[in-house]
């Protein structure tokens, strides 16, 4: 491996994080350390690659430090080892500029700065191309230009230089990954950053709008799995614990940084503009915001929760509500950003596309890099299902893993376009007219993205389910009443769950992951009137609603025996 030298030594506490430890031992006359450099420890005695702590004063202790691929000549012949002995305890050893210790004056970009960790030198690029897998195109545009589609109407997408990616391989990735997550440091503190080279590789770390977005929960759904689907491996990717409460923070946090770097180059881009659901609206404010750019958000009157609405108007976003449905507004929103300099933000944008990836890079991380044999994701305007694809599909290509899961993409009966072609073999699409669905973020029609779902689900032999309205609250009810607090969204991916699992397409060993897209707090108003039996045509059958009860002891002793059955 370029840039490899090992340092042995014997410690009695040879760090207490890994970031001190690679500023020490980093120290070498003849290298400046001008990038990140993801640190490998290897304990003998049995101890787990990767811990960081040895306070046993005769443990022997290995460690491998290798440089970013950003920094082409890796070490210097005239390079020192320094052992860890020697820096790990000892005062006398003089740190580097590369301190760990911030100064009082500066915030962490100054600090990245400082340490050289910002902006290394970059082997890697990426640009946008025509999406019409097998066909061969010379059309190709900059990240910098502000193109949505191709000369001849396709959607774009982000194209990587694999051949320099892959003069690295699988496991510096899968280390430097590692090396970056639970970090505070710009912007590998964020989950979408910690993965820059594969996502925005040429962009300035200056220009990046992040609040450390993904690195999202996830858990074992261990009652819901064992009681419900009689499945001892079930897991759930909670994207919703997010900045804004949904997935989209992954793929806005891309977006308006490129943007932001586009208005540092003089792009007369007024703002960014969106129709949404609710969380698209929402990620894109949050980060205008944080950004100091305006952002233009179309919504659709009296579709969305209360919780979705306030958070665009609370960050200072312009709404324009209107009385139509998305669809509608998506077609408004594209003919106003062809007259006015307004970036657009919809899925149609492919950038977004490049932090939603990511998730699934997560999920193998935090499998250890061992591949789940399904991952079911909610499907609306469809850009998510592309993009958990692409992800596990660099992750494979790339040889950090050796195989793809199958995938499933979820949608509401109300809003099916996409189940209804795969019912069909994919022989045609037809776009519908999508009726209210409790998971109003999928609500859509006519999804953009069609064409790239359909090339996923082909490519990862993949399914396609569907949920009615009923389904839908009745699993929610379900998987809250053993630990989760669901979306509609995540209810409409639990069912194609059930469903599948009845029909014994998903074993009761196979390792399953249900990727949750937004937070269950933003849909409180569905969840009290279904525990108050206030739903239209839904029979509520796990209902839990409160039991009303007199103030005084023996009522409310009569009320307890009864619920808890005692004699």
């Amino acid at each position: 491996m370029i840039g490899t030298t090992l340092l042995r030594g014997v410690g009695t506490d040879v760090a207490g994080t890994r970031d001190s430890l690679v500023q020490r031992v980093t120290h070498f006359e003849g290298l400046k350390t001008n990038a990140r450099l993801p640190l490998h420890i290897k304990c003998k005695k049995g101890r787990r690659r990767g811990d960081m702590r040895a306070t046993n004063p005769s443990l022997r202790v290995e460690a491998t430090i290798e440089t970013n691929p950003g920094l082409n000549g890796g070490l210097p012949p005239s390079a020192k080892t320094v052992t860890l002995e020697s820096v790990a305890n000892n005062s006398a050893t003089p740190l580097s500029p590369n301190s760990a210790k911030r100064h009082a004056d500066e915030n962490i970009r100054d600090e990245a700065r400082r340490q050289g960790l910002a902006n290394p030198p970059n082997t890697f690029s990426a640009k946008y191309v025509p999406f019409c897998p097998g066909i061969e195109t010379d059309e190709e545009y900059s990240i910098d230009e502000v193109v949505y589609r191709s000369k001849s109407g396709a959607l774009l997408d982000v194209q990587h230089d694999m051949a320099a990616l892959k003069k690295f391989d699988g496991a510096y990735w899968r280390d430097l990954f590692d090396s970056r997550v639970g970090k505070t440091t710009w912007p590998y503190g964020s989950g979408v950053w910690s993965k820059k080279e594969w996502v925005l590789p040429e962009i300035d770390d200056d220009d990046i709008v992040s609040v450390f977005e993904g690195n999202s929960n996830l858990f074992w759904a261990e009652r819901f799995g064992k009681e419900i689907v009689g499945m001892s491996d079930l897991w759930v990717k909670h994207c919703g614990i997010s900045h804004t409460g949904s997935f989209k923070d992954l793929g806005m946090t891309v977006l308006v940084s490129q943007v932001n770097r586009l208005r540092r180059l003089g792009k007369p881009l007024l703002g960014v503009g969106c129709a949404s659901t609710g969380d698209t609206s929402a990620a894109l404010s949050a980060y205008c915001a944080a950004a100091g750019i305006p952002a233009i958000v179309f919504l659709p009157a009296n579709r969305i929760s209360i919780a979705q609405l306030v958070q665009p108007i609370a960050n200072g976003a312009l709404v324009l509500s209107m009385d139509t449905d998305f669809d509608g507004c998506m077609r408004l929103i594209k003919e106003v950003t062809t007259e006015l300099p307004i970036y657009l933000a919809n899925s149609l944008n492919s950038l977004r596309l490049e932090g939603q990836k990511t998730a699934a890079i997560e999920i193998l991380q935090q499998f250890d890099w061992e591949v789940p044999d399904w991952v079911i994701v909610p499907g609306g305007n469809l850009g998510n299902i592309y993009a958990f694809y692409k992800g596990f599909q660099m992750c494979k290509e790339l040889g950090l893993v050796d195989k793809m899961p199958r995938l499933v993409c979820a949608q509401a009966a109300n809003a099916n376009p996409l189940y209804r072609a795969y019912i069909d073999g994919y022989e045609s699409f037809k776009p519908v007219t999508a009726l209210p669905t409790f998971a109003s973020a999928i609500q859509i029609g006519d999804p953009v993205s069609i064409d790239r779902a359909i090339y996923a689900l082909q490519n990862s032999d993949g399914i396609v389910e569907e949920a009615s309205e009923e389904e839908i609250m009745d699993v929610c009810a379900q998987a809250d009443s053993r630990g989760m607090f669901t979306c509609p969204h995540t209810g409409v991916a639990l069912t194609a769950l059930l469903k599948l699992r009845k029909r014994n397409i998903i074993k009761p060993s196979d390792r399953t992951v249900v990727v949750s897209t937004a937070h269950g707090l933003k849909f409180t108003q569905s969840k009290v009137a279904y525990h108050s039996s206030e739903l239209p045509d839904i029979s509520s059958r796990f209902a839990n609603p409160p039991v009303q009860v007199g103030a005084d002891f023996s009522s409310v002793m009569e009320v307890l025996k009864q619920k808890l059955s005692l004699q």
